[in-house]
């Protein structure tokens, strides 16, 4: 009880010392978390992704068009239990910073397929009726302040011209972990006025989804699938909806990795922060160690008068330092919503934070807790300062 009462009193010697090292471990800590929070979400559509369907894309690249014409091949594969085709549309929103995937889907069948899209029967209802209606996330909605029956104009890229929508849906997330950040529109739309303006672009869709009826089957169906089309003007790629996802994080794998780097360097940044003032601490105070061992005190008692104020030090910083990333995830996660829809600080993160806190104050601490405990009585007592 000695040794606490003793490690409490010299953390409020230097006071302005102590709050400017927690504050540095703070900061630290916090951008440890924001940074591992951004990879987490980077990857939290991988980790979403339903063992149960299947992604089949052009097997050159994802950019590439499949004819609609192979959906009614592609269901007869022993094992499907659902197919529907999806078209990236794009497009611009009021303008470019205001992005999120806008999708040509069959209204029939999209919701089937993806039972964690909530919507309300009668809304899905609307959507079926409509040729030029359109479904958006709720994230969306409340981005934008859209409303049932609100028009929207999109102005489009990949498919030129100026297109009209009318919300006729706003789809729940199931859970957390569902993206509610995404618009659908039918796909007949999208294939009448491509058949007027651009006819050689008709009857065209992005990529097919489908549902098996037993998940370790998705190497033989995604074989089958592929088997269909080999050979032909569009052979296809098929695979899990996971590594479909996975091959999308993967194209910024340099910046993720970097990204990842750079948080393991911030932890190297609160070791530089902590030691030099541990050392700084332990210096000044080998006269008083000294005079500590004469009195009777152990080597045990000033290690741990060493260690337990570098620990307390990380402890407060780690703490404040894990209670400031939420709040300051949070403003981030709203900013980059339509980027990253599933920006969460994971319990992982947390914790990451808080051993690395108190490991930088173990490792911060040995080597002046070793120097003063082997400092000679007679030595310590001629330091000065």
């Amino acid at each position: 009880m000695k040794v606490l009462k003793l490690v409490y009193k010299n953390l409020l010697r230097h006071k302005l010392r102590t709050s400017l090292t927690i504050l540095g471990i703070a900061v630290a800590v916090m951008a440890f978390g924001l940074l591992r929070t951004v990879v987490t979400a980077w990857y939290s559509g991988v980790e979403a992704s339903a063992v149960n369907r299947l992604v089949t894309r052009h097997a050159v690249s994802f950019i590439f068009p499949l004819p609609i014409a192979d959906e009614e091949q592609i269901a007869k594969i022993p094992g499907i239990t659902g197919i529907t085709h999806q078209t990236w549309f794009q497009g611009v929103y009021i303008d470019e910073r205001n992005f999120f995937p806008r999708i040509a889907v069959d209204p029939e069948k999209i919701f089937q397929i993806y039972p964690e899209f909530l919507l309300m029967p009668e809304q899905l209802a609307s959507f079926k009726k409509e040729r030029n209606s359109c479904v958006v996330g709720a994230k969306i909605a409340k981005l934008y302040n859209l409303k049932l029956g609100d028009m929207m104009t999109i102005r489009g890229d990949i498919y030129p011209g100026n297109w009209e929508f009318v919300v006729r849906g706003i789809y729940q997330p199931k859970d957390k972990t569902t993206d509610a950040t995404q618009m659908f529109f039918h796909y007949a739309y999208l294939d009448e006025r491509m058949r007027q303006e651009a006819p050689s672009r008709a009857g065209q869709v992005g990529w097919y989804v489908m549902t098996i009826d037993n998940p370790n089957s998705a190497a033989v169906i995604s074989a089958a699938v592929d088997g269909l089309f080999a050979n032909s003007r569009a052979e296809t790629k098929t695979e899990t909806e996971k590594a479909f996802q996975q091959s999308f994080a993967s194209l910024s794998g340099t910046i993720i990795t970097s990204l990842k780097f750079i948080s393991y360097v911030i932890i190297g940044i609160i070791l530089l922060v902590l030691a030099n003032t541990i050392v700084m601490t332990a210096r000044e105070r080998i006269r008083e160690y000294a005079v500590l061992k004469v009195l009777g005190f152990t080597s045990l008692h000033i290690s741990g008068l060493i260690f337990g104020e570098s620990l307390l030090i990380a402890m407060i910083g780690g703490v404040i330092g894990i209670g400031l990333t939420f709040p300051v995830c949070r403003g981030f996660g709203e900013a980059l919503s339509t980027f990253l829809p599933l920006f969460n600080v994971e319990t992982s993160t947390v914790v990451l934070g808080l051993v690395f806190s108190m490991s930088v104050g173990v490792i911060a601490a040995l080597y002046p807790a070793v120097k003063s405990v082997r400092t000679k009585i007679v030595d310590g007592l001629r330091q000065i300062g």
